[in-house]
Order: C-alpha cells, then sequence, then structure tokens
C-alpha cells in the first residue's frame, strides 16, 4: 500500500512511499517503509534494511528492501492505494526478523 510516510528527521515532513503492512494496534494499521534504494550492498550493508526481492509493487521491476527497524503507525483513512500482495514466504521472513529485532 502506499501512504505518507514522515522522514525520522522531522516528522512536519515527509512523502508518499510504498509500506508493507504487517499488523495492526486498534484502529491503526502497522506498516514498515519499502525502498529501491540498496542498503546492502558489498560496500555498505545495514542491518535495519532486508532485500524482498521484486515485484508489482514497483513499476520499474526494481529490487526492493524493507526498513525492518521503524515500524509505522497508519491510520486507515490515510491509505492512498494498495499496491501488491508480498508472497507469503517473504512476509514471513520480514516479520521473523522484524520479531528478532524486538
Amino acid at each position: 500500500m502506499w501512504t505518507w510516510v514522515p522522514f525520522e528527521e522531522d516528522y512536519s515532513k515527509g512523502k508518499d512511499r510504498p509500506v508493507l503492512l504487517v499488523g495492526r494496534d486498534g484502529d491503526d494499521l502497522l506498516a514498515l517503509m519499502l525502498t529501491s534504494k540498496d542498503h546492502n550492498n558489498p560496500a555498505h550493508h545495514d542491518e535495519r534494511y532486508m532485500d524482498i526481492g521484486t515485484g508489482p509493487w514497483d513499476r520499474q521491476g526494481r529490487p526492493s528492501e524493507v526498513n525492518v527497524d521503524r515500524v509505522i503507525r497508519v491510520q486507515a483513512e490515510n491509505v492512498r492505494r494498495e499496491g501488491a500482495t508480498l508472497d507469503r514466504r517473504r512476509f514471513d521472513d520480514v516479520v521473523g526478523r522484524l520479531n528478532s529485532r524486538r
């Protein structure tokens, strides 16, 4: 899904971006930010990001990563559009990685 995601350094600013819905807390949806920027290349490895490969959520077919270090609370009415569904194996891998970091 796509929603407004505030920047970590300034919550009054942000941008519309894809997120992976991973749960719910009351009325809030819980999501992880997706990015096509490579944070896990040989020159620089960032443990906060996990490769999830390609999928229909990126129209250009770029490999994506999910930030497992920052859970974003989203109100359902702020969801701008649905993107795609992540297959069960990759979703379970993300949830496992997220749970291991908590």
